[in-house]
């Protein structure tokens, strides 16, 4: 087996259509029947697979139908996970999502990528012997099942949770540039959820939009900090606008050069922290450096 690559993750900062997106399909994973081999694409990766992942093992396979081996790999998959609940094979096809592919670091088609409390634990490119396939199966399951949540029991028919009504509501306040309104309601919504990690990645993100509202500026935030350096509030403008922009690793590191004497860095750092997932590669480093900056 292939030694392990962390995916490299791309792109910008999570905008509220995909979130909206993600909650969508957390609550059709949530609410609808366990399949155990289905097809993720972008708008569902991450309810369907790594959020899943926190329940049972996911084998994720990045597959093509161009090849013999790719195809002849999902079918043994597809075959393996068929009346079970120990585990779920999600494939994404390269081909319809290579945006997918992309963002997942593959550089071979088929790969496959064992999920486990959603984060990657181990990965194999190229097709296997469908008994050297069971048995890498079977060791996820046993040795990593049992530290999951579980399943738990099927949802039963009529049991859909209804969209909370503060949702609407804060979606139309952002349609009429309302962003204190919308905070405020995500604020109701997280004090009555505080674990609810699309609304702290709302609220985080609707937090950004207001400060770089062009209402309130008209001048770029980024070269704004480049011609005053010492200027904190330029710099913090300038870690917002990056963000945006979607280069949030020079957020990051602009931020990190301040945090041992400016407080408010440290702050902002957090908070642009959570407008990604937790696994993202950009966040895990930077928050190493800033343990390591503060410690």
């Amino acid at each position: 087996m292939a030694e392990f690559q962390e995916p490299q993750f791309t792109g910008g900062a999570v905008d509220l259509g995909a979130l909206a997106q993600q909650a969508e399909a957390r609550k059709e994973m949530e609410s609808s029947a366990f399949q155990p081999f289905i097809t993720v694409t972008q708008r569902d990766i991450e309810a369907q697979a790594f959020q899943r992942s926190l329940q049972i093992p996911v084998v994720l396979m990045i597959g093509t139908s161009r090849s013999p081996d790719s195809e002849s790999l999902k079918a043994t998959l597809q075959e393996l996970a068929a009346g079970q609940r120990s585990f779920l094979v999600a494939y994404v096809d390269a081909d319809a999502t290579p945006e997918v592919a992309q963002m997942l670091g593959v550089r071979a088609l088929p790969t496959v990528v064992a999920l486990a409390a959603g984060r990657p634990v181990a990965e194999f490119e190229g097709n296997q012997p469908r008994e050297q396939l069971s048995q890498w199966v079977d060791s996820l399951v046993s040795n990593i099942g049992p530290q999951l949540q579980g399943l738990g029991e099927e949802p039963q028919a009529g049991e859909e949770e209804q969209e909370d009504p503060r949702l609407a509501a804060a979606t139309e306040a952002l349609n009429v540039g309302s962003f204190d309104a919308a905070i405020a309601l995500y604020d109701e919504i997280l004090a009555d959820d505080p674990t609810n990690k699309e609304i702290a990645q709302a609220k985080a993100t609707v937090g950004v939009l207001k400060r770089l509202d062009p209402q309130n500026r008209d001048t770029d935030p980024i070269q704004d900090a480049e011609t005053d350096p010492e200027n904190l509030q330029k710099q913090l403008n300038a870690a917002d606008a990056e963000v945006v922009a979607g280069v949030p690793e020079r957020a990051f590191e602009r931020l990190l050069a301040l945090v041992k004497t400016q407080p408010e860095a440290k702050t902002r750092l957090l908070e642009l922290f959570g407008l990604f997932d937790a696994a993202d590669p950009r966040v895990i480093e930077a928050r190493t450096k800033l343990a390591s900056a503060l410690f």
